[in-house]
């Protein structure tokens, strides 16, 4: 790396840490009252159906700060990547992750106070594949993460990051698909990125973009034709570091969502492929938009009660994951969540996605 590459590296650090601070617990008590994702979704209802009992999700990140009270007993141990990386993923110095894991499965606070996570049932596998407050790591930390959230058991993996296009991580994707492992992926966002980041852009993953408070297309989110599926992603409230909370937005909250929506479908249907996991949700996904599938909403806004008691019909053929032969690119580039990198972009192959701005009380 260049002199001046490192330098823009640096910079690019710098911005993402602007984004990502945390409130302090001081309005514990009243998370659940801002949460207005759990009532738009219709979350009591689908709790009542399932909560995800058991269903293990993989969150490719920063690690998860296991100590939050929120996220106590929900957090296996994991694996952290790269050179002289000890940690099992229970550890987190960026908060990330741990916002990503508390949108999962969140166990909330007695009198129903407290951050509840989609699948408040689930358990969250902590793969620490970004290292540092910089929040970036190496494609084949990802692919690394993939290969074994597979290998110990996850059934859905959420990817609320992304990289430029490389060829371990498409293979690492192939191979997760083809292990029945449903792979849920942020789209990205604006005005940094302009199009479905990757890997949320291969075939068979699903991929996810970003609505408001009213469920219309959240501004920052990323349009394209890849787009499966909408969800929140607008002043959402989760888990911080050191039992702070998180309000942020983008579409990595979006992606947490709706990794917890799958958590549900598998725990209520065991027996479904991941395949036709993934088509009940863009089946019975909310209608938004141009009529049918489009470039903002894709099939619509994820509805968790539709997704879980709907007559759906067999998956189509087309939805088969591809087995193309994967394509070789990027081995040595960076990836990343965040905004705010400009130039880097194109110097150093940064994605950055994740959280765009984030509220403090």
């Amino acid at each position: 790396m260049t002199g001046s590459v490192r330098r823009a590296a640096v910079c690019a650090a710098a911005a993402m840490l602007m984004l990502v601070t945390t409130a302090r617990p001081a309005f514990a008590d009243n998370v659940r009252e801002r949460e207005w994702h759990v009532a738009a979704l219709g979350l009591a209802e689908a709790h009542r159906l399932s909560q995800g009992d058991g269903v293990i999700v993989a969150v490719m990140d920063t690690g998860v700060d296991a100590r939050h009270t929120e996220l106590t007993g929900a957090v296996l141990p994991g694996k952290g990547f790269g050179e002289g990386n000890s940690s099992d993923g229970r550890s987190d110095s960026f908060g990330h992750g741990t916002a990503v894991a508390g949108l999962i499965a969140g166990r909330g606070l007695p009198n129903g106070g407290g951050v509840l996570g989609v699948a408040p049932k689930a358990m969250i596998l902590p793969l620490q594949t970004l290292r540092g407050d910089d929040g970036l790591g190496v494609p084949g930390f990802l692919a690394e993460g993939i290969d074994w959230a597979v290998a110990n058991g996850a059934k859905v993996i959420c990817v609320a990051g992304g990289t430029s296009e490389n060829g371990q991580v498409r293979e690492a994707v192939e191979r997760a698909l083809k292990a029945d492992v449903v792979v849920v992926a942020a789209v990205g966002n604006t005005p940094r990125q302009t199009t479905v980041a990757f890997p949320a852009k291969l075939p068979g993953v699903l991929a996810v973009g970003g609505t408001d408070r009213n469920g219309e297309h959240a501004s920052m989110s990323v349009a394209g034709p890849e787009i499966q599926v909408t969800a929140p992603a607008v002043e959402i409230i989760s888990t911080g570091l050191s039992g702070d909370y998180t309000v942020s937005m983008g579409t990595s909250d979006a992606t947490a969502i709706v990794a917890g929506v799958v958590a549900l479908v598998r725990a209520k249907y065991p027996s479904l492929s991941g395949a036709e996991v993934v088509h009940r949700i863009t089946a019975t996904a909310t209608d938004k938009g141009k009529p049918g599938r489009d470039e903002e909403y894709g099939f619509g806004i994820v509805n968790p009660v539709a997704a879980l008691t709907a007559d759906v019909a067999p998956v189509p053929p087309s939805a088969a994951v591809s087995s193309a032969p994967a394509r070789s690119a990027g081995a040595g580039v960076k990836w990343g969540f965040g905004l705010g990198v400009g130039v880097v972009v194109v110097l150093i192959g940064v994605f950055v996605i994740g959280r765009r701005a984030v509220a403090r009380r």
